[in-house]
């Protein structure tokens, strides 16, 4: 076996490891320009400039794919590795460029290693996929490699992928012919879609099906790793060849296992959503190593795949965004799953299986990796105890925090700051809203995994758009049976959530919330919020509540026997919450109903685009 092939491979899996991490950070990054565009306006030239930019660097590989030379996939393996750098800083503008320079140049990469070196094209991407994972799952899904402190790993990294611009590399001569036409780039496109956004993101799968992340986790990247295997590839490519119906039998088994995950819950949606990653990654080879078809030359159809890839990203965020996008989008994420299944589908059908997959081996001792990486990866997701709740006889701290999906109010992603935020407070439960769980948009971190991960506490999660986004608590002490319902809602679909916490002798029932804009009818989700919590006291009520204390909905809330206690202790006007930087509305409260406060403030954190608020009251 060619040493030179296999640093070639190595490289490679470096090249797609990074497209995908600057995939979710060019998403991410434009949500905050579209949502500023969109809620604070005006929609000014860069929200179009920069968008453009991205579709520009899409369509790189349909201009310099054909032209790309051996040594040229060195040089544009070195532009990635530098432009990674710039994803290691938490600047959104400086992340931004870095983003882009990457896809720009991973694209006509990726175009030139299916030309010229086809063979290492699957074993790269499951290599990369593999250490994507681990590197999530090491970070309790809030990649290492986005830290500021990896820029001690990064920089080495980059200076060996700037060493190989000279490495000798191995070409097949018969892959300089290679097509891959419009059928097989767009299902590369939404191969890419499909595992970026959900089946190569345990914590997203973990969501969706409701099953426990530390389950999840350890399965999903075992799958990935199982098709490191020359083997298991070589007999995967062989069925797809002969097979009775092997492309049909793949394409069922990709779309029904993702409607299986999407509209079942517990073991049988993660079964479905297993069995569709499986079948993703045998499509991948079917395009990637089976034979090429004629129909097309390799950039323009890596171009159109990539363009498409960015369009399903857009129709699955308007599905999230749908009240301020496309209405029409509500509750239709499970159709930009479908469409992109029946793409990958549609290009498996129309290739050609003449060989079975090459026989390529690396020369990393990759047995010990995949032990190390399961290792690691089980170590750190197994399951840990919460912290106790504060001494016996004590207070306890109850919160809210509106943590704007990660984010501070200039876009810098937060979540390490929100944790010292919650920390230093010494809070025992805090109600969360505008909680992410892994969506691309948000850099595919589980915020309430990670922040409870990070805290000892536990969780109650309830999504209510699109498995993804919704509204927790957190809180110490043992776990508790989660209490939850989606409320009636015109414009966001949103919720309530409780957790019933056992305080010495007694009880307090912790209840989190979050209510819409100016533009829903508020007094109707709050009065059936009231109704879901009924007589139980004690009780406390967090959230973003997006009215003034004066407002219909406040008074509501006192009717109901809930007691401000800023008021109660004599702090009027209480400091306002909203927004972060200059805080002028006071929207987010925690209500207490037959409990006693001793203690209220507003932390002065900028770590998000809302501010803190802490109620110290008496144990019952």
């Amino acid at each position: 076996m060619n040493k030179y092939h296999d640093l070639q491979i190595l490289e490679a899996a470096s090249i797609l490891l990074f497209l995908f991490q600057a995939v979710r950070t060019l998403f991410s990054v434009l949500f905050g320009v579209i949502y500023d565009g969109v809620f604070e306006g005006p929609i000014g030239p860069w929200l179009i400039i920069s968008n453009l930019l991205v579709i520009g660097a899409l369509l790189v590989p349909a201009l310099l794919v054909g032209r790309v030379s051996a040594r040229g996939l060195g040089y544009l393996a070195a532009l990635a590795a530098l432009s990674r750098l710039g994803l290691s800083i938490n600047d959104p503008t400086v992340r931004y460029w870095g983003a882009l320079l990457i896809l720009a140049a991973a694209g006509p990469y990726l175009g030139g290693l299916l030309r010229l070196a086809r063979s290492a094209a699957a074993p790269a991407l499951f290599l990369a996929l593999s250490v994507d994972q681990l590197l999530r799952g090491l970070g309790d899904t809030y990649d290492l490699g986005m830290r500021a402190w990896w820029l001690a790993v990064q920089i080495p990294w980059t200076l060996v992928l700037l060493g190989g611009v000279r490495l000798p590399r191995r070409v097949a001569g018969e892959a300089r012919q290679a097509r891959l036409g419009w059928a097989g780039g767009l299902a590369l496109g939404a191969l890419l879609f499909l595992v970026a956004s959900l089946l190569a993101l345990p914590n997203g799968m973990a969501r969706w099906s409701a099953v426990d992340y530390a389950v999840v986790a350890p399965l999903n990247l075992a799958l990935t790793l199982a098709f490191l295997s020359p083997r298991l590839r070589e007999r995967a490519v062989l069925w797809l060849r002969d097979g009775l119906l092997a492309p049909a039998i793949a394409t069922i088994a990709l779309a029904g296992g993702l409607m299986a995950g999407y509209f079942l819950t517990g073991a049988a949606a993660l079964l479905g959503l297993l069995l569709a990653q499986m079948a993703a990654y045998a499509v991948a080879l079917g395009i990637l190593v089976g034979d090429i078809d004629g129909r097309g030359r390799v950039g323009p159809g890596l171009s159109a795949g990539l363009v498409f890839f960015l369009l399903l990203n857009f129709f699955n965020a308007f599905a999230f965004t749908y009240p301020y996008t496309l209405p029409a989008m509500r509750g239709m994420g499970w159709a930009v799953y479908l469409a992109a299944a029946l793409a990958m589908g549609a290009g498996l059908r129309k290739r050609a299986y003449k060989t079975p997959a090459a026989d390529v081996r690396l020369a990393v001792p990759l047995y010990g990796y995949t032990l190390l990486a399961m290792a690691a990866l089980i170590f750190q997701v197994w399951p840990r105890s919460a912290q106790p709740l504060a001494a016996e006889g004590g207070p306890l701290r109850f919160a809210s925090y509106n943590i704007h999906y990660g984010y501070d109010e200039l876009w810098h992603y937060n979540l390490e700051e929100m944790a010292g935020t919650i920390a230093r407070n010494g809070v025992d439960v805090i109600a969360m809203q505008e909680v992410d769980t892994g969506r691309l948009t948000s850099y595919g971190v589980d915020n309430a995994y990670y922040l409870a991960r990070r805290l000892g506490m536990n969780v109650a999660y309830l999504p209510t758009v699109e498995h993804l986004t919704g509204i927790a608590l957190l809180y110490k002490g043992p776990a508790r049976p989660v209490e939850g319902r989606l409320i009636t809602s015109l414009q966001e679909q949103t919720g309530i959530v409780g957790v019933k916490l056992e305080v010495g002798a007694g009880v307090i029932h912790s209840f989190g919330i979050w209510l819409g804009l100016s533009d829903e009818d508020t007094e109707r989700q709050i009065a059936e919020a009231l109704e879901f919590i009924g007589d139980r006291t004690p009780a406390t009520f967090g959230g973003d509540f997006n009215a003034r204390d004066d407002s219909p909905v406040a008074q509501v809330i006192r009717a109901a026997g809930f007691e401000d206690p800023f008021r109660i202790l004599g702090m009027v006007p209480a400091p306002p919450t909203s927004p972060a930087i200059e805080p002028r509305r006071r929207i987010d409260y925690v209500w207490l109903k037959e409990l006693r406060a001793v203690g209220a403030w507003v932390d002065d954190s900028l770590a998000s685009d809302h501010r803190m608020v802490v109620v110290e009251v008496e144990r019952p």
